[in-house]
């Protein structure tokens, strides 16, 4: 009687996360977040790759920059746009500035709803943030209100809100992400986002 073979390992799903940090500062604590996801996704969520994208070269939003009807842009933006619409799901690192969010990630967010092609559309996303008392959570609250427009699908638990003047300290100087507990709770984001997405992706088959 000839031996029967062993299935096939099932094959991995690897999401492409892009990630963007609304702060400008080089030692941000929202980059330092940014950091931190890369290196759990690289040591525990192999499915999950992230694409640390910048958002301090673009130009401020305007019409008069476009061109083709309104589908035509910068070519910084146009690469910009490319990246999102590349991307399975998105993380946004966001400060609260002003219980809303920075103008930078505002105009990051606008670039890319600009044209026929709605670039953030339809795409399951999670949002990190680190501040003062509230933790930055007032702001996330905004960035929530503008997905609905945008039509991002965002996850709803867990949620990371860090308390950053708190004790233990959760950053070093240069806004790496120090605190273990903390850096455990990112992990579980992580892992919500990326169930979250393959539950859309699979949705739309």
């Amino acid at each position: 009687m000839g031996t029967v073979a062993a299935p096939a390992p099932a094959k991995t799903t690897v999401l492409r996360m892009a990630a963007f940090s609304g702060s400008l500062r080089k030692r941000s604590w929202h980059h330092g977040l940014i950091r931190a996801a890369e290196e759990l996704c690289e040591e525990f969520i192999p499915g999950l790759q992230i694409d640390h994208v910048d958002i301090s070269n673009l130009p401020m939003a305007n019409p008069d920059l476009e061109t083709d009807g309104g589908d035509g842009f910068p070519p910084v933006v146009e690469a910009f746009r490319a990246r999102v619409l590349a991307a399975d799901c998105f993380l946004f690192a966001s400060p609260e500035y002003n219980y809303s969010v920075t103008g930078s990630l505002k105009n990051a967010l606008d670039w890319a709803s600009r044209g026929s092609v709605k670039c953030w559309a339809d795409k399951a996303a999670a949002i990190v943030c680190a501040g003062a008392d509230f933790g930055g959570g007032r702001g996330s609250l905004h960035l929530r209100q503008i997905g609905i427009d945008l039509d991002i699908h965002f996850i709803n638990k867990p949620e990371l809100h860090v308390r950053a003047f708190d004790d233990p300290p959760k950053f070093d100087a240069e806004g790496n992400l120090t605190d273990a507990k903390t850096r455990e709770r990112l992990k579980k984001v992580l892992l919500s986002l990326q169930a979250f997405a393959l539950r859309l992706q699979r949705k739309e088959e």
